[in-house]
């Protein structure tokens, strides 16, 4: 029986194509009742009377619709915020940009995880989403399976998420007192940089510094089209992920103190201690090799880098998803459990083949060498965009 009955944000502003794939979407849901609110809030623009004009046709059967055109150009950031902030009217909230597409499955979702996080202080807000890709090292990525339909990620979801009043309001008074965002070695530094239009990067230093997590599906509800728009230059099918089309059913969420799924914001699972007996608070887990060490101050470090410390125990890279290979000891020498306190000589060198060739189900030598040239030369123009000004 369903206890809650969050209203549907949807946040447009000048893309009626990809506000037309999501309303149809959101027909062929499936909701507990006729008692569900529709709002489409679009933001204003000079060119955007056909996103207006498709919102106010469009036939909402399932409760009231409203359509709300801002009074004036709130740019995305202060836009979502001021959608989420529906929570504190309604008391949960489920927010969708336009260039998403919905599970018919993800009302359901959605009710059931609010309904679950309610009392669950350490967590921030529920993703619609799955990620399958480490935005930070750019490579393929997926959660450990502990057996129930939830992980926790310390990473906020832009692509389909959710809100109880109490989680917003707690990320709400901790943004009332951010001005701007300052680098720390807690947080990835290509997030911190990315644009001041990004509400996303508040609510990842949020999540860091709090010590809070969203909780993600272990089936994605939401995927994204990630159109061309005011904030993407070119439509890419890499954020696209495969939706949940299974039959309404009772979802199983772990505790947190249960899960064996649980990742930090540059994606490595905070479990992994227990796999080789080392104190949660002594080691650190660098399995993508984008944490930055030079700032390290736990006594182990668990990395497929090359680093001059003394090894203590090495695994292979074998095993997907990669933390696999640590939690069952898989035997080989392209993961490296070191002792920070003892310099010493690494005789292992990284190849870019295994790597290249192990986030991949099949690449040949030469296309793997061309893959790592582009992806190389990406890397390098990304460099000299963040730390060239002209």
């Amino acid at each position: 029986m369903q206890k809650i009955n969050p209203p549907i944000v949807v946040i447009a502003f000048n893309r009626s194509r990809s506000l037309n794939r999501l309303l149809d979407s959101l027909k062929d849901a499936h909701y507990p009742n006729d008692k569900v609110t529709l709002i489409i809030s679009i933001d204003k623009a000079e060119n955007n009377h056909d996103v207006l004009q498709l919102a106010e046709k469009y036939a909402w059967k399932f409760g009231q619709k409203k359509v709300v055109y801002q009074s004036e150009n709130l740019g995305l950031r202060k836009h979502v915020m001021k959608c989420a902030s529906y929570s504190k009217e309604y008391g949960n909230v489920i927010l969708l940009e336009d260039d998403l597409y919905v599970s018919p499955l993800f009302y359901d979702y959605a009710c059931q995880s609010l309904e679950f996080s309610r009392d669950k202080g350490y967590i921030g807000g529920i993703s619609l989403y799955n990620h399958q890709f480490n935005v930070n090292a750019k490579v393929n990525f997926s959660p450990m399976e502990d057996g129930y339909d939830n992980w926790y990620f310390q990473f906020a979801s832009s692509w389909g998420q959710a809100w109880t009043k109490e989680q917003w309001n707690a990320f709400s008074n901790w943004y009332s007192t951010k001005k701007e965002l300052t680098q720390t070695p807690t947080v990835p530094q290509n997030i911190t940089r990315w644009s001041d239009k990004s509400w996303l990067k508040y609510f990842i230093h949020y999540l860091v510094e709090v010590d809070k997590y969203f909780i993600y599906p272990k089936i994605s509800l939401s995927t994204n089209f990630s159109d061309s728009g005011t904030h993407i230059g070119t439509s890419s099918a890499m954020y696209q992920v495969p939706l949940h089309y299974f039959r309404p059913r009772k979802y199983e969420f772990s505790e947190l103190n249960d899960s064996k799924s649980i990742y930090d914001v540059f994606f490595e699972n905070r479990k992994l201690y227990q796999a080789i007996q080392i104190g949660s608070e002594d080691l650190c887990v660098d399995l993508y090799g984008t944490k930055p060490v030079n700032h390290l101050k736990q006594h182990f470090l668990l990395s497929t880098r090359i680093h001059n410390f003394k090894i203590i125990r090495t695994f292979g890279r074998r095993m997907k998803p990669i933390d696999a290979n640590v939690f069952h000891g898989i035997k080989g020498n392209d993961i490296f459990l070191y002792d920070t306190k003892v310099k010493e000589q690494n005789p292992y060198k990284n190849s870019f083949y295994p790597k290249i060739a192990y986030y991949h189900k099949y690449i040949s030598r030469r296309n793997a060498k061309k893959l790592f040239l582009h992806m190389y030369s990406q890397r390098l123009v990304q460099f000299f965009k963040d730390n060239l000004r002209f």
